[in-house]
């Protein structure tokens, strides 16, 4: 911290099991392999969703531990904005700073309101498995995410104490809710075969292109595995964070894709036929139901619904310390109010409600688009990508110019110069796709409008800029030792 230049003032509550917790219950991969990968069935059918899965977590991989090595050098709760100021050419550093924070709020809010979206269908599969004609309309199932949103809050705020211990038990049900939803299924239901599974390619999107098909499919696989930084913004909270932290993000991330990579071979073989599956508005309940016992279904779903609240309350947590972490930068608008501490709950509260409102209003897209889940998706990969590909294209800049950088005590070593290099090209490969709608035809109702609302913040970004952040925004790099000026002291609220 008196490197970063910044003032301590969270208490440091999480260790490395609570912190692997914390990281791993947002990953959540094998839950969210099962829920939010109904694109990939149209586009490329089983086979298709199984080999685009396998590409994009290797290739993912390369962002993971760039990402890791930079948190190594700089553990600060600022994450991509930070690094992006500290490494990043002299001339261009306050811009493509402040542009980072902007990009980090939107993906990690859209992040939030994911989540909670997914806490409303979870709801609304646990009653369809009792009445098979039951579906919310666009309103109800906003104010269904609009109470999660209530509950979430409480957690972060007035239940902050016990959040390390919370995240430990997360951990324990995460694995253990790996094998009472897996076994069951691989027991009970009837089986696809091994040609549909890994052979047989579909492209049921109206793109009548495999590869195109194939391609936008990645997005919402990037998003099962998205999130391996949501540690790094409460790293002025875990115990020895600069090896803690990195570890917990790439072994996490290891495991995640372990666990779901075995939970979709599971669900593809176990799912039943590909038509009904694409008919489906909920493709996992038909998984669940295969099983053959409504009450198994329930008891499935419920697993499901508790370990994906699980990951919200990190998610929440994660955002606001981000939004926190930027407002003590004076980055955002009002940055004194919302970067004030509870220094009895140990928590940004102000951030915490903030992060609130501002995923409502995200939730709002419900009442006017079919494909809600997807745009917000799209809008998380889209604003955090961005900061991905600008932060280790800094770092990136300074290997190659072999400019010096801070010590890691988790190094990518003489292999970082490839592993940045190819984390930045598939960063923006992933935002080219990210903007493109999931199939075709494509109406007002069903188009993505996630590039539309990844420029307005851009465009809202650079106005906040011109109007706020060009007399007030304090750069991190200014505060960094060995680049701060003579008598600047450590930064605070």
């Amino acid at each position: 911290m008196e490197r970063l230049g910044k003032k301590q003032e969270f208490r440091r509550n999480f260790g490395l099991w609570s912190a692997l917790g914390f990281v791993s219950i947002y990953l959540a991969t094998w839950e969210y392999v099962l829920v939010s990968l109904s694109v990939g069935f149209p586009n490329g059918g089983f086979a298709g969703l199984f080999w685009c899965f396998i590409v994009t977590v290797c290739c993912y991989a390369t962002i993971v531990a760039s990402l890791a090595e930079m948190e190594s050098m700089a553990p600060t709760s600022g994450g991509q904005y930070h690094w992006v100021s500290e490494f990043a050419p002299p001339q261009y550093q306050r811009l493509l700073s402040y542009a980072s924070g902007w990009m980090s709020t939107l993906g990690w809010l859209a992040s939030v309101a994911a989540s909670v979206n997914v806490i409303g269908v979870e709801i609304e599969a646990l009653v369809e498995v009792i009445l098979p004609d039951f579906a919310f309309t666009g309103w109800q199932l906003t104010l269904v995410m609009f109470a999660f949103i209530l509950i979430t809050i409480v957690f972060n705020t007035y239940g902050a104490r016990v959040l390390p211990k919370l995240e430990i038990v997360s951990l324990i049900g995460h694995l253990l809710g790996f094998f009472v939803v897996m076994i069951p299924l691989l027991v009970l239901c009837p089986k696809n075969t091994a040609f549909d599974v890994f052979v047989n390619f579909q492209d049921n999107s109206g793109y009548n292109n495999i590869g195109m098909a194939y391609l936008t499919s990645q997005v919402t696989v990037m998003f099962c595995n998205l999130g391996s930084d949501s540690v790094v913004h409460i790293s002025e909270e875990v115990e020895d964070a600069s090896l803690t932290v990195p570890r917990c993000m790439w072994w996490s991330y290891v495991g995640n894709v372990v666990l779901g990579i075995i939970m979709l071979i599971v669900m593809l073989f176990c799912i039943g036929p590909l038509d009904a599956v694409i008919d489906s508005d909920v493709p996992y309940l038909l998984l669940f139901n295969n099983a053959g016992s409504p009450g198994l279904s329930v008891f499935l779903n419920v697993i499901l619904f508790i370990l994906i609240f699980a990951g919200n309350i990190t998610a929440l947590a994660t955002c606001a310390r981000e939004i926190w972490a930027f407002s003590r930068d004076r980055g955002l608008p009002a940055s004194k109010w919302i970067g004030k501490m509870n220094y009895n709950l140990n928590v940004p509260d102000n951030a915490v409600y903030l992060t609130s409102f501002f995923c409502g209003i995200l939730a709002l897209i419900n009442i006017g688009s079919t494909l809600a889940f997807n745009i917000i998706v799209s809008v998380s990969v889209l604003g955090l990508l961005s900061t991905y590909m600008i932060s280790i294209g800094c770092v990136l800049w300074k290997r190659l110019t072999r400019q010096p950088l801070p010590p890691a005590r988790w190094s990518l070593g003489r292999y970082g110069t490839v592993i940045n290099l190819f984390g930045f090209l598939y960063s923006a490969f992933i935002i080219v796709f990210a903007c493109f709608p999931t199939g075709l035809p494509v109406d007002t109702a069903s188009a993505n409008w996630a590039p539309l609302v990844w420029v307005l913040v851009i465009v809202l970004a650079v106005i906040a800029y011109v109007l706020h952040g060009k007399r007030h925004y304090t750069a991190p790099v200014e505060f960094v030792e060995g680049r701060k000026a003579a008598g600047t002291g450590l930064q605070s609220t």
